[in-house]
């Protein structure tokens, strides 16, 4: 085989380095943690209410030196505070100043945050976000759904093997044995096993590829367990690939079976799976070893064999190509932009 022109494939890292996560902030979150303090698995990092409204403070005293952002809460329970809806008192996150009178976000549902990993908070910003350096490796995908989580990671199938392109994850296959766990279920899965999965108590699913039904039907659930009195633990999905179904990247799935058993968490900005395990060895893959991303043949994995050139394409697209010979032992032309390696 020729390894030729391979470095024109573009590369894609199995396992990152130490990344910044960024947990989401609305006015009238309140944050517990400041920039340099170290955070645990557990710990709380943020108050989030559920159904932030806006407030008026009226006649009550507030002091020349605050600006946005900062928390307040009047002297008394009489202290002139008056809300949009409702009655009384209120304790929020001020916003602005507007003809003499200050407007903040209050809210009387507030709702833990909890990190999933451990790092170094590196900044925190009301109303924004907080931002984690966080310890330990990576593995990134492409979107992650839900709020950050953390579990034991669990093999649902085998995600190198036995993940191929028909197979989708039907709720009979779930069980109660597996809560408090992150599934790794293959190429794809559909809504209602989403929506099982969340009620046996798993707290994510690691999928390679996620269509736009079943996206938007987990995001629609997502919102209305949001709004229900009674939240469930939380809960997110990380897609690895994007919206096509295909098996997980054979490289990927060599780390995932090596991590089965161990303590790992979803984030979700940036979509990625976190794990602090240096006792893990992973093997580099093989420099020739490469995957289609889109086509026909999304997902197949081979080797690179060279440059192929200029070729005509379904369409009558022109585009520089490359073979690949793929592991039925047939070489194929595919267009370079539809290539990836692994580093």
């Amino acid at each position: 085989m020729s390894s030729s022109g391979i470095e024109f494939v573009a590369p894609r890292k199995v396992v990152d380095g130490p990344i910044e996560v960024r947990f989401p902030l609305r006015p009238g979150d309140r944050s517990f943690v400041v920039p340099g303090e170290a955070v645990v698995p557990g710990a709380r990092i943020a108050e989030r209410l559920r159904d932030p409204r806006l407030v008026e403070v009226g006649a009550a005293p507030v002091s020349d030196d605050v600006r946005p952002g900062d928390r307040w809460a009047p002297a008394s329970a009489g202290g002139g505070v008056h809300l949009r809806r409702g009655h009384g008192a209120a304790t929020g996150e001020l916003l602005f100043e507007l003809g003499g009178n200050w407007r903040m976000a209050a809210g009387e549902h507030p709702e833990q945050v909890d990190a999933p990993i451990a790092g170094v908070v590196h900044e925190v910003r009301p109303g924004i976000g907080i931002g984690v350096r966080a310890e330990g490796r990576v593995i990134r995908g492409v979107e992650a759904l839900g709020d950050p989580t953390r579990g034991v990671l669990a093999i649902g199938v085998e995600p190198g093997d036995a993940a191929g392109p028909g197979l989708v994850l039907r709720p009979g296959s779930l069980d109660v044995g597996l809560a408090g766990t992150i599934l790794v279920v293959g190429s794809r899965v559909d809504a209602e096993a989403l929506t099982r999965a969340r009620a046996m108590g798993l707290r994510g699913v690691i999928v390679a590829g996620l269509a736009g039904k079943e996206r938007r039907d987990f995001i629609n659930s997502e919102a209305r367990q949001r709004a229900s009195l009674h939240r469930l633990p939380t809960f997110a999905v990380l897609v690895l690939d994007g919206a096509v179904r295909r098996r997980i990247a054979s490289p990927i799935a060599a780390v995932l079976s090596a991590l089965a058993g161990r303590e790992v968490a979803i984030v979700t900005d940036p979509p990625a799976l976190v794990f602090d395990e240096p006792s893990i060895h992973i093997d580099r893959p093989p420099a020739d070893l490469v995957r289609i991303k889109a086509g026909e043949r999304a997902g197949r994995e081979g080797r690179w064999d060279g440059l192929a050139g200029l070729r005509r394409f379904p369409g009558g697209t022109f585009l520089e190509a490359g073979w690949v010979e793929l592991d039925s032992g047939q070489r194929v032309a595919v267009p370079i932009g539809d290539i990836e390696r692994f580093v």
